[in-house]
């Protein structure tokens, strides 16, 4: 028998700007060729983005002599599967797209999701840039990399890590969106608040009714927040080993209720509940102090976010898809906690996340325990 080692050790620099303006969208095509230099640009969006920004940005790229192509799919969490990433493949490859194209994400967290997987898949991987045009988007899932899809046995449940060269955020890109979509952006900065900054989260307490109402400046602030603390974790964690998984805090209940109820709730609604829940839990485990879960509930309820399981979502149907979470371990249902506003529960040598007893969950999501 013959041993050969192969030493392979990654040596690479996967860092990347953030963008964070105005009118970014007219200008598009200079910070894309600078940073993601390619032959050929995929422009990945969702129908409802692509009839809203789709003309203006391939006029941008055309403008500035990039060929570039548009490639749409249908909106909607419950189009982000296997036979979108397949289809969109299929329609890059017979356009005869090859390694020197790179990938723009245009839209939402699920275009960003979808796009960023088609790319680290694409003939083993291309670029791509992050182009968020929705709150959740902006402040959360275009950055750290993480792409995917959902398959029938949950979320996100296929995926891999892929970092952008680039993310611009256009706020201008804000002003379309309806304000149910905002007020779901907005869980994700409460989340935000919660796990890393506890200034973050009074500024989001005092200024509640100037981020709803879309006043520039505080959305500026909001947006610039979430991104400075999310980008801090994430550098520090990128493979989520280790302290990442903070930032799951809200979302072993979020993605349970988005399974069960087939996506047709938002994912920022979904958040919201779980982090209701597991706050509480939280306190009931004597993990939180006293007061931090109806002090989350307070500013998810001022932003109009919804607090409770809707009705139809049987409890023992959401243990089942928790079950099934990444962060599950030899059947336990593990979470993401909070110890007060602005810090989380757990180390580095004791682990981020922390297993509750299936009673326990039960009676938090029955309602038998209250914050």
């Amino acid at each position: 028998m013959v041993t050969i080692h192969v030493p392979i050790r990654e040596q690479r620099d996967a860092s990347y700007d953030i963008v964070v303006g105005r009118g970014l969208l007219d200008d598009l095509a200079t910070p894309v060729r600078t940073a993601c230099p390619a032959a050929r640009y995929a422009v990945i969006t969702d129908s409802h983005v692509a009839a809203l920004y789709g003309p203006q940005v391939l006029k941008a790229f055309r403008a500035s002599g990039l060929a570039v192509d548009l490639f749409e799919f249908p909106a909607g969490e419950w189009n982000k599967t296997r036979d979108t990433w397949a289809r969109l493949c299929d329609r890059m490859l017979e356009a005869e797209l090859g390694r020197d194209t790179a990938v723009v994400a245009l839209g939402g967290g699920v275009v960003g999701d979808v796009a960023g997987f088609v790319a680290a898949t694409y003939l083993r991987g291309v670029p791509y840039v992050q182009v968020p045009t929705t709150l959740l988007a902006m402040l959360d899932s275009s950055i750290g990399g993480k792409t995917g899809i959902d398959v029938p046995a949950g979320k996100n449940l296929l995926g891999a890590f892929q970092q952008p060269r680039l993310v611009v955020a256009d706020l201008d890109a804000l002003r379309s969106l309806p304000k149910v979509q905002l007020s779901a952006g907005m869980a994700e900065a409460v989340k935000h608040g919660v796990i890393a900054d506890a200034d973050y989260f009074a500024f989001l307490e005092s200024a509640h009714a100037d981020a709803m109402a879309g006043d520039p400046a505080t959305i500026e602030r909001l947006v610039r927040g979430s991104i400075e603390i999310k980008a801090a974790v994430v550098t520090a964690d990128e493979r989520e080993q280790g302290r990442r998984a903070i930032l799951n805090f809200g979302h072993t209940v979020a993605h349970a209720l988005e399974a069960t109820a087939k996506f047709a709730i938002l994912h920022g609604e979904a958040v919201a509940i779980g982090m209701t829940y597991e706050a509480r839990l939280a306190e009931t485990l004597g993990i939180a102090a006293s007061g931090t879960a109806h002090r989350i509930r307070a500013v998810l309820e001022r932003l109009a976010l919804p607090l409770e399981r809707p009705g139809d979502a049987a409890v023992s149907d959401l243990l089942a898809a928790m079950r099934l979470d990444k962060k599950a371990r030899a059947g336990a249902v593990r979470f993401a906690l909070p110890h007060a506003i602005g810090t989380m529960h757990g180390d580095a040598r004791a682990g981020w996340t922390v297993s509750a007893p299936e009673d326990v969950i039960r009676a938090t999501l029955e309602g038998r325990v209250n914050d």
